[in-house]
């Protein structure tokens, strides 16, 4: 997947200037697709003069004019194309896994650290997806609204994205914790030897 196809599918549910894209980004659309808002720029640029979509400016008297985005038809068709396409597998990049990988060449207390602050960072994520995935269905429980309710998209990447951050969340907290009862036993073989 590409830029442009995150980026038409958050510009689906409006008409958004770059700075409430990015924001949408941060909130929405991080549980599957990561960008920074030069990219985010960049990419609607790139979109507006292909033509996948409009742009207007507006006027606004106590700040500076803002432009905001729409998808056209074009922009549309694109999505409709993209559907058809083989999706690729997720594959993992993560720099803590290297750090975890060599745990026992580097100073362990190092890596728990990180491991312990990524895990807060996941569990806050978790507690994001659960305030929003409760938001969209208002009054409906989950069952009847996966049946009935919409938006539908939106809510099932926000369930995947709550599985993965709580995932992440286990996977952090249960390797920080293996981490340090090591480090404990290892301390004991130490005093006694």
């Amino acid at each position: 997947m590409a830029l442009r196809h995150a980026v038409l599918a958050a510009l689906l549910d409006g008409e958004y200037s770059g700075y409430q894209l990015a924001k949408i980004f941060d909130i929405a659309v991080s549980n599957f697709w990561h960008a920074v808002p030069q990219q985010l720029y960049t990419e609607l640029t790139r979109l507006e003069k292909e033509g996948l979509i409009a742009g207007r400016q507006v006027i606004q008297h106590d700040r500076p004019n803002k432009r905001v985005f729409t998808v056209t038809p074009a922009g549309i068709e694109e999505l409709e194309r993209f559907a058809t396409l083989p999706a690729k597998p997720g594959i993992i990049r993560e720099d803590l896994l290297v750090m975890l990988q060599v745990v026992e060449h580097v100073p362990a207390e190092d890596v728990i650290a990180q491991l312990e602050e990524r895990a807060q960072a996941a569990k806050a994520k978790v507690e994001h997806f659960e305030h929003t995935l409760k938001r969209l269905r208002g009054d409906l429980d989950e069952e009847t609204f996966l049946l009935y309710g919409s938006p539908i998209g939106p809510y099932l990447t926000c369930l995947r994205g709550r599985r993965f951050e709580y995932e992440n969340y286990d996977c952090y907290t249960r390797t920080a914790q293996v981490l340090r009862q090591r480090a404990a036993l290892q301390a004991e073989d130490q005093e006694s030897a």
